[in-house]
């Protein structure tokens, strides 16, 4: 673990890390467990539970082939195969996916943060530490904070359930502007933190990356399904955790408050229109327009 949270703190390659385990595999004394790879290190990782699944999608956006759609070959919407096309004819090369969702589930990550009992505690600044001035210091001195206490008590009253923010972009990962390919991760941020760990890498929860070659737009809502299934077991059932800080178990439920990203984003996160001259998802029809022009413009 502490190999790997250097590789990726200092931006160490794969061949380098897999050099450097193979060289402490030779200075250890004999039958020692360390990996001989860094292969056999990310396998070592899985079965601590910092798993991933890699979803098979259509790439056309229509379908994640899962739950009924698990053992299918090609798209129901648009009978494109779900395998890849070779470079020369229409052929497919089976087992091969056309289009790949990485799915990192969040509750892992909630667990293995109230086993740690510095991070639980740090879980319940919010109640227990925050300066309640009517000011407006921290997201929970928020209207929309406050407006979830009210409204469901029996989340507001256990101070250990979390309250989250979802954010997601596009980038270019291969940092090469004439290129088209866009990957959008899709991370959760947790605000019962106190302001100086809220948005810290450490608390900065991956959940989802939605690999291009094109952006999925207004149907990026296909690939947050997964995550929404387990938002939604979070809001309603709630799962069973371990409490480090207090030393019992309880059980934790999650809300999502609020997104961020910039306005293009948030056209394809909530379906309103953010261009041409229904731009405000304010005002919709109402919009007050003027076309200038000489500028071939609009303003509002």
């Amino acid at each position: 673990l502490r190999l790997y949270n250097l590789k990726a703190k200092h931006g160490w390659s794969d061949k380098m890390i897999t050099e450097l385990f193979g060289f402490l595999k030779e200075l250890l004394p004999e039958d020692n467990e360390i990996p001989i790879s860094f292969y056999e290190a990310k396998k070592t990782l899985c079965s601590l539970g910092m798993q991933y699944e890699k979803i098979h999608a259509c790439p056309n956006d229509c379908i994640l082939y899962r739950n009924s759609f698990a053992d299918a070959k090609s798209c129901p919407t648009c009978a494109e195969s779900r395998w890849q096309k070779k470079r020369n004819g229409d052929d497919v090369k089976e087992g091969v996916p056309a289009k790949v969702l990485w799915y990192l589930p969040p509750i892992p990550c909630f667990i293995r943060l109230f086993r740690n009992a510095e991070h639980a505690k740090s879980l319940l600044w919010h109640a227990n530490e925050r300066i309640k001035d009517g000011k407006l210091r921290h997201s929970a001195d928020t209207l929309s904070w406050k407006r979830v206490d009210l409204k469901w008590p029996s989340f507001g009253n256990e101070s250990r359930n979390i309250c989250l923010g979802l954010w997601t972009d596009g980038f270019n990962p291969h940092a090469t502007l004439s290129s088209k390919y866009s990957c959008w991760p899709v991370m959760l941020v947790i605000y019962n933190l106190p302001p100086w760990l809220c948005m810290k890498r450490k608390f900065t929860i991956v959940t989802l990356l939605i690999s291009g070659p094109k952006q999925p737009g207004n149907d990026i809502d296909v690939y947050l399904a997964p995550l929404i299934d387990d938002l939604k077991t979070l809001w309603d059932e709630g799962v069973k955790f371990y409490d480090a800080y207090r030393q019992e178990e309880f059980n934790l439920r999650a809300v999502l408050l609020w997104t961020i990203n910039d306005f293009p984003a948030y056209g394809n996160l909530s379906g309103f229109s953010v261009k041409g001259y229904k731009a405000c998802p304010v005002c919709e029809e109402k919009t007050c327009f003027e076309y200038l022009k000489h500028y071939q413009k609009i303003c509002y």
